[in-house]
């Protein structure tokens, strides 16, 4: 077994604050794309217990619709909106890195594969859009 890092011979670890990211753009927004991942999954267990209160009957899921409209749910539910379209945004924007579309022998441009992707969400947010319209 390899001795603990303080004692290895030879090697320097660097004490770094614990606001090192805060000093580079870069860092700084790749630490605020992970923490919104936190609020996603928050309101994805609010969204299981909202259905769970659904399954007990219209009583127990108009008392949990009450709560959810205090105004610090509602603040909540804007921040968590927030951080889905900057996390959303941030990950097309990487779809042109990640994903190498080729056409024949070519490669397709990533400022195109990014378009493409933006467009695709456009045209089923507007699909759903005009779902919900329609119905109502």
């Amino acid at each position: 077994m390899s001795a603990p890092r303080s004692e290895r011979a030879g090697l320097y670890y660097p004490k770094l604050p614990n606001t090192w990211w805060l000093k580079n753009p870069r860092y700084f927004r790749f630490m605020i794309r992970e923490v919104t991942s936190v609020f996603i999954a928050i309101f994805l267990v609010v969204l299981l217990v909202e259905l769970y209160q659904l399954s007990r009957g219209p009583d127990a899921y108009a008392a949990f619709a009450d709560r959810l409209r205090s105004p610090g749910w509602i603040l909540f539910h804007l921040v968590a909106l927030a951080f889905a379209l900057y996390h959303s945004v941030t990950w097309f924007n990487l779809t042109g890195v990640v994903q190498v579309v080729r056409v024949g022998e070519r490669q397709v441009p990533p400022a195109l594969v990014v378009a493409g992707a933006f467009a695709a969400w456009g045209a089923v947010s507007l699909a759903i859009l005009l779902l919900f319209l329609m119905r109502a």
